[in-house]
């Protein structure tokens, strides 16, 4: 991406030596005039953030320009899609940046890539400075060069400009789609919010854009905010001859990101408490399993897309499945440690945390009846589990924790809110409802693993 200055103010008056266009026309046809190019570096000492600016694609124009594209295409030719969706979708980062430049750094193969998200951060802060003075960044470019994995120094330069330049445009885009009400709609931030809203060049030599002459060493501000018009090509990722080589690795990982964009969630607060006797009580969680295996009897017909709930939060039917006995088994490991007077096990799950590649894989009729016998038995196991507790057990439970019976009510409110989240799907065939049994494996696909806020 060019210029990631995503709070700049448009409506600024040009300086006596900038030229500023803001149609669409002139735009697009400043960004191919080959006389505009983006406004040159001066070099600093080799190691520096001056040099840096000096030695990438970015910074450069004519045969420098395509020898060191040529660099930044090899590396990203390498990237697979579908790997940086996973990989952004994975763990958690409340930092965008990092997570971003981890993403890359891990696909680029790069040693230490929480090391490298935290230099090309520092980097990123002095990077489109024309006269960068920071310490920090140049002690950070100086530890990066060597972590590039590769001796030629206009290679490695490259390849931290790529992974600069995705840290605060990706981050922003993704910042951008979180702020807006709703599901997060990559293709509308582009067109409505984008993370990039100026683009600079400057003129080697004298032209005329949209009919306006452009003398040789003004400088030119093109005001993308400004050019935005409906049913055009956005251009925060600029346009020809210099589209933006990244466009498509930067939107997989902000939609990596985004599936999950909701961070762990604090768990703290008991749950409300139902006022129910103890048989009533016990059968709660057999019941709230009855109402998943209700709607999880029409997800043979789910389209594979991964649904985003009203909080932000994505689900998929084979992930509804496995929070609902994960956590069904969790809560029971900890009641039976607590009733044996020994301290329940660590929590390691990944919870909803995690969607990994099995809970995007299609939801079959044999994952339906192995769903049935798996959820039924643990909510009967739950049953008899409740049925046997003393009033005194469910209320002043003895260990650390909720008591019993918040416990009980947190189970079954949960596994209806997961369910709910992915809901019923298109009616099924009757011949689809009936067969319940299938040779056939599951296919696999390229859906993003995301990450998300974590129901207990």
């Amino acid at each position: 991406m060019d210029d990631p200055t995503p709070h700049e103010p448009m409506s600024q008056e040009p300086t006596p030596h900038e030229v500023v266009f803001a149609r669409y026309e002139d735009v697009t046809a400043a960004l191919a005039d080959p006389a505009l190019v983006p406004p040159p570096a001066t070099p600093g000492p080799y190691g520096t953030a001056a040099w840096l600016r000096a030695t990438v694609a970015r910074f450069s124009a004519g045969g420098p320009h395509a020898r060191r594209r040529a660099l930044v295409l090899a590396d990203l030719e390498r990237l697979d899609p579908g790997e940086l969706r996973v990989l952004a979708a994975g763990g958690y980062e409340p930092d965008l940046r990092l997570r971003v430049v981890r993403v890359l750094a891990t696909a680029l193969g790069l040693a230490g890539p929480e090391a490298v998200a935290r230099d090309v951060k520092a980097v990123a802060r002095a990077y489109f400075d024309p006269a960068p003075d920071d310490p920090e960044a140049d002690a950070a470019v100086a530890r990066l060069l060597p972590a590039m994995g590769d001796a030629d120094p206009e290679t490695a330069a490259n390849r931290i400009g790529l992974l600069v330049q995705a840290c605060e445009a990706t981050a922003t885009l993704v910042e951008h789609a979180r702020r807006g009400a709703g599901a997060p709609d990559l293709a509308a931030v582009l067109r409505e919010d984008p993370p990039v809203r100026t683009m600079r060049r400057f003129a080697a030599r004298a032209t005329v854009v949209g009919g306006v002459a452009v003398p040789a060493g003004a400088h030119v501000r093109l005001d993308l905010d400004a050019a935005r018009e409906p049913g055009r090509e956005p251009l925060a990722f600029g346009a020809e001859p210099r589209l933006c080589p990244g466009r498509s690795h930067a939107l997989v990982i902000a939609e990596g990101i985004l599936y999950g964009s909701s961070d762990p969630s604090d768990t703290s607060v008991p749950p409300a408490e139902e006022h129910l006797g103890r048989a009533e009580l016990a059968a709660l969680i057999p019941a709230s399993v009855g109402h998943v295996l209700a709607l999880a009897d029409t997800w043979t017909a789910w389209d594979g897309r991964p649904v985003v709930n009203a909080d932000g939060r994505t689900y998929t039917p084979h992930k509804v499945v496995r929070r609902v006995a994960d956590h069904l088994l969790d809560h029971l490991a900890e009641v039976e440690a607590r009733l044996a007077g020994e301290p329940a096990a660590a929590d390691h799950w990944h919870a909803s945390n995690v969607t990994t590649p099995a809970d995007l894989a299609p939801f079959t009729a044999a994952d339906l009846d192995e769903a049935r016998s798996r959820l039924t038995r643990l909510g009967g196991i739950w049953a008899q589990r409740v049925a046997a507790l003393s009033e005194r057990q469910l209320d002043d439970s003895p260990g650390t924790g909720w008591s019993f019976r918040q416990i009980v009510c947190h189970l079954a409110g949960a596994a209806a809110y997961y369910a709910d989240s992915v809901g019923p799907t298109a009616a099924k065939s009757p011949t689809a409802t009936e067969n319940h049994t299938t040779t056939e494996g599951p296919t696999t696909t390229n859906h993003p693993t995301t990450t998300e806020e974590q129901t207990r």
